[in-house]
């Protein structure tokens, strides 16, 4: 297990060395900002949505390892995909990183399963979900910031 534990923490800290998807979309046509108050990370998420398709999606702003690895890692995840699916996804992974799921939704989630262990660290938790949160709320067309509860 501890092999598996560090080859997730290595993602994790590749993509928060290297983000992938990382700026601002020209073309978006969909963004919301994000941000968690617990350790003031922030983040805006941009999306080309098209006939129900994220044909595109990047994210842009500051925050800890766990934040910005979360956020790459989802915007290279939710590409190509139907909104239904993304918000499933967005569900999946909420549920992932709070309760548990079992072996076949997190073998679903793809590389997103890195942080599977977060749940470990409920302080982490939120910062694990704030790319998810914004992405949502950016699907919603809601011009309102994603807060993540302190609570």
């Amino acid at each position: 297990m501890s092999d598996l534990r560090e080859l997730y923490q290595e993602v994790i800290l590749d993509h928060h060395r290297r983000p992938r998807n990382f700026g601002p979309l020209a073309d978006a046509n969909r963004h919301a900002d994000g941000h968690n108050p617990l350790c003031g990370d922030r983040l805006t998420v941009y999306l080309d949505v098209e006939d129900g398709l994220i044909r595109n999606a990047t994210f842009e702003g500051a925050g800890c390892a766990i934040s910005r690895a979360s956020a790459s890692l989802m915007t290279d995840a939710v590409k190509g995909k139907p909104i239904a699916e993304a918000e499933r996804m967005f569900a999946e992974f909420r549920r992932m990183v709070t309760s548990g799921v079992d072996r076949e939704v997190e073998e679903s989630l793809g590389k997103l399963a890195v942080f599977c262990g977060v749940r470990e660290f409920p302080s982490r938790v939120k910062c694990a979900s704030l790319a998810w949160h914004t992405m949502h709320a950016a699907l919603d067309g809601k011009d309102e910031e994603a807060t993540i509860s302190t609570e």
